[in-house]
């Protein structure tokens, strides 16, 4: 089953959703921003899309502009910023059984979905 984490405040989220509406509706809609995402659920992204924590951060936010802009962080931090600030996360992001993609454009989703 894909995973689908989304934000539906974003437009680049709304296309990617509604892109992978038009491939399938086996999936999983996550609403990160309310249900919150742990820490296992970011290694599998990471892991899967074969990224390090400092790939998948919004570098557009106020909260990485103000306070964590230009700051020295290991992985482990990072994904746990991620955790407790979770608008960090970019977005869309769809996970498959054995690849992520952050689906910026929308189209990075035929990568999960064939």
């Amino acid at each position: 089953m894909l995973k689908f984490y989304h934000n539906p405040r974003c437009k680049k989220s709304r296309d990617g959703l509604a892109y992978l509406k038009s491939k399938t509706n086996d999936f999983v809609l996550i609403e990160y921003l309310k249900k919150g995402i742990t820490r296992d659920n970011i290694n599998e992204i990471l892991l899967k899309a074969n990224l390090k924590p400092s790939d998948i951060i919004r570098k557009q936010e106020e909260v990485y502009k103000k306070e964590l802009k230009g700051k020295k962080f290991t992985d482990k931090e990072w994904i746990m910023i991620i955790v407790e600030n979770p608008k960090l996360l970019q977005r869309p992001v769809l996970v498959g059984k054995h690849k992520a993609t952050i689906a910026q454009p929308p189209e990075k989703i035929d990568d999960i979905v064939k």
